[in-house]
């Protein structure tokens, strides 16, 4: 989450208030130290139920907004809201057992994700896997340290996990700032936010670069591994993010594209198609040199959609960077490898599009977009969804959840007061309208108004 917000607020923003990003990570790992010596206290001063009312509040928004979320958005809310209130009532709940649970809950949750990293690098064997396995079996070690009863006998799992969450974001935020402390001018961030910036080359931008005004709306087009397939048999969430499968046995994994009208239109695909089959498909998941092929580049949407058919659904971006899309483009599209986990249309748009996002919340310099992008539900939902695609695959399920959630948080939509404000407003009207009042505008008014 830290990283994509700092996307979202440019290098040249971060890059200038570095030395504050270093010290809020100084002192956000201070803090969580400090929960964590209390939590093995058996006396803690952590402030744990009203900590547990937040996480109500938190829930509750979630499952408000949940009904109006499209995709991923509306699951990951709902699991969100209630996860967070099972957590936080047992909290609340003052027997031994309930600290015994949450341990399970939270030990468990650990297990699983490193389980599904260690799965996924195996199997992809993207560029960096052994490190992606190395983090999994630390987060091994702490579920063990979080499901073994030694030293508090569960008193503080709360205190313990919320210190760890705490110590790790502040890394993260530390190493992030003395990383752009070092950053060269006008460079494209995303370049290290990816997976080793493999499949990016950029070039250097111009130093004169100032960021243009986008003259027409930027879209991301997706084509669904279901809505794409003949006949398809319907298997929910694998034929909507992973492949889908007709009745002769066909795969179909999808098609991910990104139009900035009207001369760029960015669309990766296999120069031959790739065999598909279910007997190779395992061996040309894994990211590797051997399953690189030659690639194409569609020349307009236009021209793809009539060899195909319309895309199944559009993501609309109206405040972006052209110059830096372009940029990233011109570097791009000099090599036309092609690797289906690594190097796919998928990942491609998702590149493309952080790079045109790049700043767009820095540029605009209001602290309350700031402060609103930081407790939206959207950027929590946006880095889940990246965090996943990096450690597998940008399939075109997850480039349009993903999408859909950048959106939120570039054009946010009207706050629910907001809505009901303009709602009982439009009421008022409507019950008490207001009459015209009876004196006359200077237009119809005579001499003598006019000297007076």
């Amino acid at each position: 989450m830290v990283r994509l917000a700092l996307l979202l607020l440019g290098a040249d923003a971060v890059r200038r208030h570095w030395r504050s990003f270093a010290a809020f990570g100084l002192a956000w790992g201070a803090l969580g130290i400090g929960i964590f010596v209390d939590g093995l206290d058996n006396v803690p001063y952590f402030p744990i139920h009203t900590f547990a009312y937040l996480l109500l509040v938190d829930a509750a928004i979630a499952l408000l907004l949940a009904p109006v979320g499209l995709g991923a958005q509306k699951w990951l809310r709902l699991v969100r809201g209630l996860s967070l209130v099972v957590i936080s009532l047992l909290i609340l709940d003052t027997h031994r057992a309930s600290n015994i649970i949450l341990a399970m809950l939270f030990g468990l949750g650990l297990v699983l994700d490193a389980g599904l990293r260690i799965a996924s690098a195996i199997v992809v064997r993207f560029p960096g896997w052994r490190l992606v396995i190395a983090a999994a079996v630390v987060e091994l070690l702490l579920a063990v340290f979080v499901l073994e009863p030694w030293p508090t006998w569960y008193a503080g799992t709360v205190e313990l996990c919320v210190s760890i969450a705490l110590m790790l974001s502040a890394w993260a935020i530390l190493r992030l700032a003395l990383r752009m402390r070092r950053l060269p001018e006008h460079v494209l961030l995303p370049q290290l936010l990816t997976r080793g910036g493999v499949g990016i080359a950029v070039p250097a931008a111009d130093p004169g670069h100032d960021s243009v005004e986008p003259t027409g709306p930027l879209i991301v087009h997706v084509w669904t591994p279901f809505g794409s397939a003949k006949e398809p048999i319907h298997r929910p969430i694998i034929d909507r993010y992973i492949a889908a499968v007709d009745g002769k046995g066909v795969i179909s994994t999808g098609h991910s594209a990104l139009e900035m009208p009207p001369d760029l239109y960015i669309s990766h695909y296999p120069a031959v198609e790739i065999d598909h089959s279910p007997d190779e498909f395992g061996r040309i998941l894994r990211a590797t040199a051997e399953n690189d092929v030659p690639g194409r580049f569609q020349p307009s949407y236009a021209e793809e959609a009539a060899g195909w058919c319309e895309s199944n659904t559009k993501v609309v971006f109206r405040d972006y960077d052209p110059a830096r899309l372009r940029a990233f483009w011109d570097g791009y599209s000099r090599d036309n490898t092609y690797n289906l986990t690594n190097r796919n249309c998928s990942s491609t748009v998702a590149h493309a599009l952080e790079v045109a996002l790049e700043g767009v919340l820095g540029r605009r310099r209001s602290r309350m977009a700031v402060l609103r992008m930081i407790v939206s539900s959207e950027l929590w939902i946006a880095s889940q969804l990246r965090r996943r695609a990096e450690t597998m695959a940008w399939t075109p399920g997850l480039v349009l959840d993903y999408a859909r959630a950048l959106n939120g948080i570039v054009h946010p939509p009207p706050a629910p007061w907001q809505v009901l404000g303009r709602a009982s407003r439009h009421l008022s009207r409507r019950l008490w309208p207001r009459h015209p009042k009876a004196s006359r505008s200077r237009a119809d008014a005579g001499p003598a108004d006019l000297e007076g």
